[in-house]
């Protein structure tokens, strides 16, 4: 039987953070390989923090060198948290990328995810800011995704994103139980398609997932420096944007700038197909 390559790219989310096994991490990309079927390799490159530049300049290099039958890339919600977001370099970015793999005809995985200002549960007028980001990262990715004929997750929405049993104690990151949704949901699609004929992962997890205490605990001892590692320049930024926001919201003019975000994803998109229209829903 002919061994086939199961290459995963993308941030800490596919690295595994919040999935422990051992020393290091597991995460749903591992547990989806295992359920592939038999005479699969895999090898995870995905990197805690990376973001679309990231995966184009050195995670897409290694992949293609190991000539991938299967790759998922889930990425793009580090961009959303710096100050240098822009939405038409994210979009071309992620365009090179999966034209890339899809040129090796491999078969390409995306997902779009839920905004992390919700997870943390940040105050409206700074989640909205994020989350205008995030809602055109996954315009991007839908988009791109059918064009390229990618097996798409839809995971930014649904019971799960505020089922607290699937998240770690950061809030920010699966747990195992959330690792397995993930690679279940996969698994669904890909079976679906005649790709993977292993088993299905199981859905529930080995270990415990933590308590309350623990999330708090997380967020009193390293949850603000880790948002704030994340955010450095990005929060004088924020700010601004929270502050745009309430003015907006106090005159009545937000949807101005649900319209603004929604024009600079169509004009990223048409950028890319010199003009064509693409469905950005």
């Amino acid at each position: 039987m002919k061994e086939r390559r199961f290459v995963a790219l993308g941030d800490s989310l596919t690295e595994g953070v919040g999935d422990p096994l051992g020393t290091g991490w597991r995460g749903w990309a591992a547990l989806l390989a295992e359920g592939l079927g038999p005479g699969v390799r895999f090898t995870n490159l995905a990197v805690s923090g990376a973001q679309t530049l990231d995966v184009l300049q050195r995670q897409t290099p290694a992949a293609l060198a190991l000539g991938p039958d299967v790759v998922s890339v889930v990425v793009g919600v580090n961009d959303t948290l710096r100050r240098t977001f822009d939405i038409r370099a994210v979009a071309a970015r992620l365009d090179e990328v999966y034209g890339a793999f899809r040129a090796r005809d491999a078969v390409l995985l995306t997902a779009c995810l839920p905004d992390p200002g919700v997870l943390l549960g940040l105050p409206g007028a700074l989640a909205r800011p994020l989350a205008r980001r995030q809602q055109g990262v996954n315009a991007v990715v839908h988009a791109l995704s059918e064009r390229y004929g990618a097996v798409h997750l839809h995971a930014c929405e649904g019971a799960w994103v505020t089922d607290r049993t699937m998240w770690s104690a950061d809030r920010l990151h699966p747990g195992e139980r959330g690792h397995r949704q993930l690679a279940l949901r996969f698994h669904a699609l890909l079976a679906e398609a005649g790709i993977a004929s292993g088993a299905a992962p199981g859905a529930e997890p080995r270990l415990p997932g933590p308590s309350r205490s623990a999330a708090l605990w997380w967020l009193a001892t390293r949850g603000t420096g880790w948002v704030a590692r994340r955010c450095t320049d990005l929060l004088p930024q924020l700010l601004a944007l929270a502050a745009a926001e309430v003015r907006h919201q106090a005159r009545g003019t937000s949807a101005r700038l649900d319209l603004g975000a929604a024009r600079a994803v169509a004009s990223a998109l048409a950028g890319l197909t010199g003009g064509e229209q693409v469905d950005a829903a």
